[in-house]
Parts: structure tokens; C-alpha cells; sequence
């Protein structure tokens, strides 16, 4: 993170969730950092549309106008790209093909991190292709660095 440009960040569908669904207080100041468009954060029509089927999942009990609230608002923060091009570099395959495009989103985005609680995608945070282009963290340990850097 530098002083004239915020963080480009990924959330994963989980991650989103837990900021704007569940309203995890131990990633409050995250949410508030994120509300202050403190970050950048980068999505994909595709991880949208997961993140509305998630919404809808029965066991959350959501609201119709909830789950468009949320989705609304996480989508609203977004900057979005595009799918990725047959040239593009290439990433390791995560063992969930679901999360694969994360990866992609974070690749094609420019990010700096993605932020995941995915057991799946945190094991390739130490992977030759991907070192030397964007971190793959949980949440919380986002949260620690970036209130280490910041006063």
C-alpha cells in the first residue's frame, strides 16, 4: 500500500459475506476503511452473480430487499473487469474451480490482495506465479497489517 494510491483488493464471495452480510465486528474497521473508499475493490460479473446465488441461500433467511441491498451496495464499490483475455499470464489452478476466478479477478485487476478465508485459496499465497503479482490473506490478517501501516 503506498500513500497516493489505495489498496486494490478482491473479496472473495465468503469475504463479502462476512463484511457486509454477517457484519463481522472483527473486520469493522475493514467495512469503515472500505465505506471511506480507502480501497479499491475489484470484481467480476461472474463472482456478482455468485455472490447474489449466495445471497438467496435459504439458511441465511434473507430478505428479497435484503439481498439486493447487500448486493447493491457491494456492487456499487466495485470497479469491474473484464473476463480474462487468452493471452493473459498464467495462475496456478485452485483445487476449488469455483474460486478459481478470484485468482483471475485479482490478476487482471492489478491487486495488491485477496482477501479469503478459503483454506483452498490461501495455500497458494506462496505460489511461484503468483508471489510477485498480489497477496492471498485471510481478512483478519489483512486487518493487522494494514493497522500496523497505518496510525
Amino acid at each position: 500500500m503506498t500513500d497516493t494510491a489505495p489498496a486494490r483488493l478482491v473479496l472473495d464471495t465468503n469475504t463479502v459475506m462476512a463484511l457486509w452480510f454477517f457484519e463481522d465486528p472483527a473486520l469493522a474497521r475493514l467495512r469503515a476503511t472500505i465505506a471511506a473508499q480507502g480501497f479499491v475493490l475489484i470484481a467480476r460479473a461472474d463472482a456478482l452473480d455468485e455472490l447474489r446465488r449466495v445471497l438467496a441461500y435459504r439458511q441465511f433467511g434473507a430478505s428479497v430487499e435484503r439481498q439486493h441491498s447487500v448486493l447493491a451496495d457491494y456492487a456499487g464499490r466495485c470497479v469491474l473487469t473484464a473476463p480474462p483475455a487468452a493471452t493473459a499470464p498464467a495462475l496456478p489452478n485452485c483445487r476449488d474451480r469455483d474460486d478459481q476466478k478470484f485468482l483471475e479477478i485479482a490478476r487482471d485487476g492489478g491487486a495488491s490482495h485477496l482477501l479469503s478465508r478459503d483454506k483452498a485459496l490461501l495455500k497458494l499465497n506462496r505460489h511461484r506465479l503468483l508471489r510477485a503479482s498480489f497477496a492471498i490473506v485471510t481478512p483478519e490478517a489483512f486487518c493487522v497489517d494494514f493497522a500496523r501501516d497505518t496510525p
